[in-house]
């Protein structure tokens, strides 16, 4: 296993306790189902708050990626942010089984990087459940929109706390990524 959603949020809606919150949660999981492997949460930040920038498809390794039963989740990370292999069946949760919520907290682009405007995307760098918004993808890629919607970057939250992610099908569900 090289990649997984988190079964469980960390139950405080965007504050995940920042990117170093966000990592030492998948490893936690990643451990606590025998993984000796690394794991780096795929979220953004950007400059602000004792922060810079930082971009998911920067932290997540080169890839190949495969999920808890093996299968292939993508071979790189072009594959990963241009390919289509990115279905829910093959984003499962650590412990092999299928995500129960449908927006994951990723605070990106859909290229995997930060954004650039003003607008907050992370609610405060993963630290605030109470202000702002943050970028979800949709697991499912589902959409009203033809071709779908983007796994990592399909809409805005309107808040941060735990019953604004709630509101539209997420719980602080992250996606992990194995980085060795």
């Amino acid at each position: 296993m090289s990649f997984f959603v988190t079964s469980v949020g960390l139950g405080d809606g965007a504050n995940l306790g920042g990117i170093g919150g966000a990592d030492y949660h998948c490893q936690q999981l990643a451990e606590a189902v025998g993984s000796p492997k690394a794991f780096y949460a795929y979220l953004s930040t950007r400059p602000g708050n004792g922060t810079t920038t930082l971009h998911p498809r920067d932290r997540i390794g080169t890839g190949p990626w495969y999920n808890a039963k093996g299968a292939l989740v993508a071979r790189n990370v072009a594959d990963l942010h241009e390919g289509d292999a990115f279905t829910r069946q093959v984003a499962l949760t650590e412990k092999g089984e299928m995500v129960a919520t449908r927006d994951i907290l990723t605070g990106s682009q859909p290229d995997g990087t930060a954004y650039t405007d003003d607008m907050d995307h992370t609610c405060n760098g993963f630290t605030s459940n109470d202000r702002g918004s943050v970028q979800v993808g949709h697991v499912d890629r589902a959409s009203d929109r033809a071709g779908g919607t983007s796994w990592n970057s399909a809409h805005a939250t309107k808040g941060c706390g735990q019953a604004s992610l709630a509101d539209i099908g997420g719980a602080g569900a992250f996606y992990c990524f194995a980085i060795d």
